[in-house]
């Protein structure tokens, strides 16, 4: 059940077009076959990490009889807590539990009708109700921040970032480029926090490549006043949304 309910919040998070879900839970078998590739597997980092269980479930029959009808009901209730980490934080920043419940319904007169057999969809549907539930706040705590990415290439040919057109970005969209904050750590929680990086400048885009959301890229140019940015240390250099 719990391959079932990652399955199913899966699928949500994927329909809404704002994710770039990464698997994890079958790295083992992920990580068997790229053994056999050439090219091997390379990982890749996740800004959240989705932790959860099936706390609750439970399927009942019932019924009622009259003289010359029953009626069957079955009835599966089941319950879905999960929890959104920040991966770069290890802080929760959002918790919640979510429940749903799936019904099927008999009717027997003078004995012709159905037969309320056992019937396994009802848990699918009971499981995806209770996440049905919690999409909607996941997708939100994601995305609330401004859209981020990072510099690919810097050089005389070219100047790439990474995204592109399912991710929104077009052809003359403007980003801030800023330098990463410095790293400070509180002492009551022992949480490394990254400060606001100072921007430096703008880049805009020109244009739009890559065959999946995975791949994509954007060509930009640069415009910064007096600042210059450093091909060997890309890295300490971030693109975000301006807001």
């Amino acid at each position: 059940m719990g391959k079932q309910a990652l399955d199913i919040l899966s699928s949500k998070l994927a329909a809404s077009g704002k994710f770039l879900l990464l698997e994890r839970s079958d790295i083992a078998s992920l990580l068997e076959e790229a053994k056999k590739s050439d090219n091997g597997l390379a990982t890749i980092g996740a800004d959240y990490m989705i932790i959860g269980s099936i706390t609750e479930f439970g399927r009942k029959n019932v019924g009622k009889e009259g003289v010359f009808t029953n009626v069957k009901t079955q009835i599966v209730e089941a319950a879905v807590a999960i929890r959104l980490v920040d991966v770069s934080t290890g802080l929760i920043i959002y918790s919640d539990e979510g429940k749903g419940s799936a019904e099927m319904t008999t009717k027997t007169t003078m004995g012709v009708g159905g037969k309320a057999s056992y019937d396994a969809t009802l848990s699918d549907k009971a499981i995806s109700e209770a996440i049905g539930q919690l999409v909607e706040n996941i997708i939100n705590k994601c995305t609330d921040k401004p859209w981020r990415t990072f510099f690919l290439s810097y050089d005389s040919d070219a100047q790439l970032i990474a995204g592109g057109a399912s991710q929104g970005v077009k052809v003359g969209d403007t980003f801030a480029v800023k330098t990463k904050g410095k790293q400070v750590k509180n002492p009551q929680t022992g949480v490394m926090i990254e400060l606001p990086g100072k921007q430096i400048g703008t880049v805009t885009v020109s244009a739009t490549g890559g065959d999946t959301p995975e791949t994509e890229y954007s060509f930009v140019s640069f415009a910064g006043e007096g600042a210059t940015i450093n091909a060997d240390k890309l890295t300490d250099y971030y693109i975000e949304e301006i807001k």
